[in-house]
């Protein structure tokens, strides 16, 4: 078995052994970690980077488990969040038992595999754990899960920790940890003992040494709209050449250690220091490069090394402890998966640090020893940085979470939003909108039940380490194309290798040179995907044999670009005309390629992976293509058949229906012939344009409006059956009172000849519809005996309830009311109409809705200033005596 004692020599947490041994109960299963008897013991450590933690739990769970096995040899399996940090951690544990690594203690991660028989703890990713979940739900032979850096959050740690704590409620005889580096352990605690209350915490001090947190900010702007500017990364870079050579100045022995975002960033500025830092190693840590590569940087100095200057991703945040690093230099940047739901889009983005995760950076350098860390940001900004990284699943697209929780069964409940006893114990819940969309995705590549569960065809997509869709990419591509090609084309993918100019097609060229020095880790990806093609059931033929090489349906040269196009149908993209780097996909957004792309002026891509963008590097689009591959229209209608559709699309323009035949592909247009258009495609064309253009779009000529605002004083001042004619309720019963003029419009008749009036009639009510001349007239008889048109106010769309009635208006000459004592009001005597009074020649002399007052007062300081203006017409002193009239006193004989 293990010596603890010897492991954990040195170790803070070393102290916590005994605790954490009671915790789970010892040899005899009595754990105060067993709430429920009926589940595996279980509890949660918190303890900061580097107190050991990492190292001395693994071997004294599988102390326990093997005094609980009877003699039996235990089998204890550690998730570690990275392949780097699970071959680390496998390898120091070894070399501190003594024993060769792949024996007692050993590893399993993509591609690569140390263990076997007589493994007692192995360290995995957490991707290999979950594919062995869905492959054995009971986790036979297994005794014991550790999975650490559960903070983290990563998407297949959240789903691993909610699967354990389901799982542990079954099997008594599984132990389970979990690892914190942050102060949330109470929390995955609560989750973990789900109805039986909290499992117990089992907590370790802090073991850093005295540290110095320095501010240095750049010059020049961290990012631009086309991402970390180089200015910022030489900023960096020389940052750490400065610092480094004077910390060497007092200790020869301090090595430092440079965060910045992603694998581009690294390469960067690790070049610029090889020209800075003559006589030190500088070494770059990241997924992109070899295992040795990866084990030599995290390895410390050997014997006769010089300094060492280690330039990183997040990878060496919290999951490994770099030794001799006394110096952090940290770009204070962080890159995260986002999902553009409007686009359609996922990537990853380069976004502000959290001041965790900057605090998890900072403390690497004083783990050993008194340290100095150098944010390149200055106090502001870093106090405006998000307290906690974002959640994986918050932010990430769930298409192979929800194929996993499809497999494991728990989909449904999760889709349901299920609480309390039955919540399926995620950290946090997925967004429903992202979590929906992933269905809509996995429901179309036919991997899910309309229940919510993984079917066959489900369960094969699960097992292949990729995207979903990059697993039917992968299957349908085999039986296309062969194995080999459409394994190499889903391998520079799944990795998300970088692309010079966005162009897969440059990049596969590269790999298979063996010039990139991505290559090897290429090579062995596509090797592996190989193997699972041909090993498939949905590879073998009735004949028993492989598709390995079918006869080719695809060019030569488009193999990349037709399996991108299986996986990601709506990706496929065409050129816009005129333009040589904009394209429009499939799901109907634009993107552009970067400027000097060499795909450039190619008629159709296949694209990879597209991201939002801004300014000049989108060309307006708002989004930008980071890895595409041409192909032919026939490659592109071939790959992405399931997005094909022939139909007559009519639309209504300038009063018309015009109608074509449109074959697409997706939102592209592939041909498109003016045709006749259906008596279908034309009503559904008019009474679309009408919902969404508004009423305007057939328009109210005066007779029908003027009904229209009579119809509309009544509902408001009588309310019901008096219908409602706002534009939202009249589009409600467009069918009901427009449909034959609908039909007529969509037969090809023009807006200019339908007889809207009758139309709006059809919604009078009976029998009140026989007072509306009453209630509501068209004309008002004023006393010279003349018929004037009464204008009624406009149709309010949101009336106010507590406003006051907006009032009819009659425009008269004021000499045709003469003797006209009471003002005339409408509704039943409840709106009175107002009176705009005329001059002769029909200009504006008073507005009343009182004409009484206006006789007695106003009107004789209006006759003295009107009557020399216009003397052929009557100013009587009298008008309640004057006879009204329209003429002239000559005309009236007097």
């Amino acid at each position: 078995m293990f010596d603890l004692d010897v492991i954990g020599a040195g170790l803070p947490f070393a102290a916590a052994l005994g605790e954490l041994a009671a915790a789970l109960g010892g040899p005899d299963g009595s754990a105060s970690g067993r709430a429920d008897d009926d589940a595996g013991p279980a509890a949660v450590v918190q303890a900061p980077p580097g107190t050991g933690k990492t190292t001395l739990v693994p071997p004294l769970v599988a102390t326990l488990a093997a005094a609980r096995a009877g003699g039996r040899r235990p089998r204890v399996v550690v998730t570690q969040p990275r392949r780097v940090a699970a071959r680390a951690a496998a390898a120091r544990l070894a070399a501190l038992d003594g024993s060769p690594l792949g024996r007692k203690v050993g590893f399993t991660v993509r591609g690569e595999r140390q263990a076997g028989r007589d493994t007692m703890v192995e360290f995995v990713t957490p991707g290999i754990l979950l594919r062995r979940l869905l492959a054995d739900p009971g986790l036979d032979g297994v005794d014991a899960v550790v999975l650490d850096e559960v903070h983290e959050r990563a998407l297949e740690s959240d789903l691993l920790f909610a699967m354990l704590a389901e799982l542990r409620q079954l099997r008594d005889d599984l132990l389970v940890v979990a690892m914190s580096a942050t102060l949330d352990a109470a929390r995955f605690a609560a989750l973990l003992g789900g109805s039986a209350g909290p499992v117990p915490v089992v907590d370790c001090p802090s073991a850093l040494h005295p540290l110095e947190v320095a501010w240095d900010p750049s010059p020049v702007a961290r990012m631009d709209e086309r991402g970390v500017t180089r200015g910022f990364l030489d900023h960096v870079a020389d940052t750490a050449a400065r610092e480094h050579r004077a910390a060497l100045a007092a200790d020869p022995d301090v090595d430092a250690l440079v965060f910045v975002p992603g694998a581009r960033e690294v390469r960067h500025v690790a070049e610029r220091l090889r020209g800075r830092v003559p006589g030190t190693e500088v070494l770059e840590l990241h997924g992109q490069i070899g295992p040795t590569e990866q084990q030599r940087a995290v390895s410390g100095r050997r014997p006769g090394d010089g300094p060492r200057i280690v330039v990183s991703t997040s990878l060496a945040e919290s999951s490994l402890t770099v030794p001799g690093v006394r110096l952090v230099i940290d770009s204070c940047l962080s890159r995260e998966p986002r999902r553009d739901a409007s686009r359609g889009m996922n990537g990853l983005v380069t976004v502000a640090a959290s001041r965790a995760s900057a605090a998890q950076r900072a403390g690497r350098a004083a783990r050993q020893g008194p340290g100095r860390a150098v944010r390149c940001c200055d106090e502001r900004a870093f106090a405006a940085a998000p307290a906690q990284p974002t959640p994986e699943i918050a932010a990430a697209d769930l298409t192979e979470a929800a194929l996993v929780l499809a497999c494991w069964g728990a989909l449904p409940g999760v889709l349901a939003g299920a609480d309390g006893p039955e919540r399926f114990a995620l950290p946090d819940a997925p967004p429903q909108a992202a979590l929906r969309d992933a269905v809509s995705t996995l429901t179309a590549l036919g991997a899910v039940t309309t229940d919510g569960h993984a079917n066959d065809e489900g369960r094969v997509l699960a097992a292949i380490p990729a995207d979903p869709r990059l697993g039917r990419a992968l299957l349908e591509g085999a039986a296309l194309l062969g194995a080999r090609p459409a394994a190499e084309a889903v391998a520079l993918v799944a990795r998300e290798f970088r692309a010079p100019g966005a162009d897969l097609g440059r990049l596969l060229s590269g790999l298979r040179s063996g010039q990139d020095p991505q290559a090897r880790a290429w090579k062995d990806e596509a090797r592996r995907f190989e193997r699972i093609a041909d090993s498939s059931p949905a590879m073998t033929a009735s004949s028993g044999t492989t598709t390995s090489a079918p006869a080719r349906a695809v060019p030569r040269g488009e193999e990349v670009g037709a399996v991108v196009a299986l996986g990601f149908p709506a990706q496929v993209a065409r050129r816009v005309p005129g333009e040589r780097e904009v394209f429009l996909l499939a799901s109907g957004t634009r993107a552009a390629l970067p400027a000097g792309s060499p795909l450039a002026g190619h008629e159709w891509l296949a694209v990879a992976e597209a991201s939002r963008a801004a300014g000049r590097e989108a060309a307006g689009t708002g989004a930008v293509i980071r890895a595409a591959a041409a192909i032919s229209g026939e490659t592109a209608a071939l790959a992405a058949s399931p997005l094909l559709a022939d139909g007559v699309e009519a639309s209504f323009e300038g009063g018309r229906v015009a109608a074509r035949k449109v074959r697409r592909l997706g939102a592209i247009v592939l041909s498109s012939t003016p045709v006749k258009p259906g008596p279908r495609e034309g009503h559904a064309a008019v009474l679309g344009a009408v919902e969404r253009d508004g009423l305007e779009v057939i328009g109210f000529p005066g007779p029908a409006d003027a009904l229209r605002r009579r119809l509309a004083l009544l509902h408001r001042v009588l309310g019901e059956p008096w219908p409602d004619m706002s534009s939202a309720a009249l589009l409600a019963r467009a069918e009901e009172w427009l449909g034959s003029e609908l039909d007529a419009l969509a037969g090809g008749a023009s807006v200019k000849g339908l007889a809207l009036v009758d139309a709006l009639r059809r919604l009078l009510p009976w029998p009140e519809a026989v007072r509306l001349e009453e209630l509501a007239p068209a004309e008002l008889e004023v006393p010279s005996g003349r018929q004037v048109r009464l204008e009624y106010p406009e149709v309010e769309e949101s009336p106010d309830g507590d406003a006051p009635v907006p009032q009819p208006v009659v425009a008269v000459k004021l000499q045709e009311c003469f003797g006209w004592a009471e003002t005339p009001r409408l509704v039943d005597g409840r709106v009175p109409v107002v009176f705009h009074l005329l001059s002769p020649a029909g200009r504006p002399l008073a507005v009343t809705a009182d004409l009484a007052s206006f006789w007695s007062g106003p009107y004789a300081q209006v006759r003295a200033e009107m009557r020399g203006r216009y003397p052929k017409h009557p100013w009587p002193e009298d008008p309640w005596a004057a006879v009204a009239t329209a003429r002239t006193k000559n005309r009236m004989g007097g």
